[in-house]
């Protein structure tokens, strides 16, 4: 597959990371010299430093045989101009990155009369994350698939934690669950039945949600729960906004608090029900003043990771409950677990994961990427012609980075042993480290049943559920 990125931020890089991996053929533009030089110290991708605006380059870099173009500049109107542009020349399929609350409203007719196939708002669908995170019962939330049906939950091991010291086999209540991965000083460990659970670990786990809460409750994951209804906000950005919104409809009291005036005035006119502060969130006296020990959870949503963590710490010795960061440096993910937050989402991320969705087809119904994307969890419909169908899981041979996190076979969600069978229709959650992607991507192409050892036989053996 052909795809062209416009745009080297942080979205176009992760794109092409993601896109390499999986062995697509990735063409990078931007028309900054020294970013597309920097690019080429560390991505093994085609770049061109032009505008990609740019009729004449389109037309040299032949678009019409670019199956995907994804415009993700900074600027929403150019975005929209070059996949308008692209669609003209011959481009299949187009993707826009649009950021601006105004065209909210007005998408469909955006997409129809430009010719874009997809919309992308990086802040609505953080903003909309976070609300989904805020409004759960399981306060370590990280996704949900299969309409809801499938969880999948992390958490923390405290030095206090029963589950430290223990290896996986002699855990108790897990066996309905799957432990899919570990995050350990920044690395994304794949265990087995004998890998022992050490402080500070972050645990990941797929599950149905009945087993999820019984085991939060009997190990004590989320202590008492409390239903949130009194928010803080720092940061009146689109995120911001969005949010601010969401937890207004849904009955939610918020506090939104804002330093630029202008924009202060701004969302009192665009937000009902939401009372706005313009204040310098960072001031420990106007948090008090707003009463934030007596809030539910506090939201960071400046334009500032560094402010972000640092005032959803300091909302944490306060007393808060929930304490989010909105966080978009890759950097800093290798560090977030080991702050005392409840929870930092990267819009980087999120985006990503649905334009990913998106681009692998149909057949994926949905893509949320772990760790900086160092891991990522799918969701897949199992076709008639996919090859590894009507076999037990411990025959397969799956490379130890890729896991089968649930099964659903006619209604019923099956959390798989060894001897688990995917049949065609099924869908079926699977976790995979970066570095199987293309191994993943191999596993789930319809049309290569009886290829299943050549494709394999580097893998080792899921073997039987011991491991679980």
């Amino acid at each position: 597959m052909k795809v062209m990125i416009v745009g080297a931020g942080k979205l176009g890089v992760k794109l092409a990371e993601a896109m390499t991996i999986e062995n697509m053929d990735v063409t990078l533009v931007d028309s900054d010299a020294k970013v597309i030089e920097h690019i080429n110290e560390h991505l093994d991708v085609l770049t061109v430093v032009a505008s990609g605006i740019s009729i004449t380059m389109l037309k040299e870099m032949n678009i019409e045989e670019y199956e995907i173009i994804v415009a993700c500049t900074e600027n929403d109107e150019t975005n929209a101009v070059i996949c308008t542009f692209a669609k003209k020349l011959g481009c299949d399929r187009t993707i826009a990155r649009i950021r601006n609350p105004e065209y909210t409203e007005q998408l469909q007719f955006v997409r129809h009369e430009l010719g874009i196939d997809l919309i992308i708002n990086p802040d609505l669908a953080t903003a909309n994350s976070i609300a989904k995170y805020l409004l759960k019962n399981v306060m370590f939330y990280s996704g949900d698939f299969v309409d809801g049906r499938v969880k999948m939950i992390d958490f923390k091991c405290s030095y206090k934690s029963s589950l430290v010291g223990k290896k996986l086999f002699q855990l108790e209540d897990f066996q309905k669950l799957i432990i899919t991965a570990i995050s350990r000083q920044g690395e994304l460990i794949i265990p087995n039945g004998s890998t022992e659970i050490q402080a500070e670990d972050v645990v990941h786990i797929i599950g149905k949600e009945e087993e999820l809460l019984k085991l939060s409750k009997n190990h004590k994951l989320i202590g008492r729960h409390t239903q949130v209804e009194n928010v803080m906000i720092l940061g009146g950005g689109n995120v911001g906004y969005y949010l601010a919104k969401e937890l207004s409809a849904s009955k939610v009291s918020t506090t939104l608090i804002e330093q630029d005036r202008t924009r202060a005035i701004k969302l009192t006119e665009l937000l009902e029900h939401v009372l706005i502060i313009h204040g310098d969130g960072t001031d420990v006296n106007i948090l008090e003043e707003e009463n934030i020990d007596q809030m539910d959870a506090f939201i960071g949503s400046t334009g500032f990771d560094e402010q972000n963590l640092l005032m959803a710490l300091m909302a944490k010795q306060y007393g808060v409950k929930k304490c989010i960061a909105k966080v978009s440096r890759k950097n800093y993910t290798k560090i977030i677990d080991k702050l005392d937050i409840d929870a930092a989402l990267n819009p980087v991320n999120i985006t990503a994961s649905n334009i990913l969705k998106y681009v692998r087809g149909g057949k994926v119904l949905s893509v949320s990427l772990l760790l900086g994307g160092d891991g990522e969890v799918t969701e897949i419909v199992a076709t008639p012609d996919m090859p590894y169908l009507d076999k037990p899981l411990m025959e397969l041979n799956l490379p130890k980075g890729i896991i089968i996190g649930a099964i659903v076979h006619q209604g019923e969600v099956i959390i798989p042993k060894g001897t688990s069978v995917i049949r065609a229709n099924d869908r079926i959650v699977v976790f995979s480290l970066a570095a199987d992607t293309e191994s993943l991507k191999k596993l789930f192409t319809p049309g290569k049943r009886g290829r299943l050892s050549e494709l394999w036989n580097r893998g080792k053996s899921l073997g039987d559920d011991s491991s679980y």
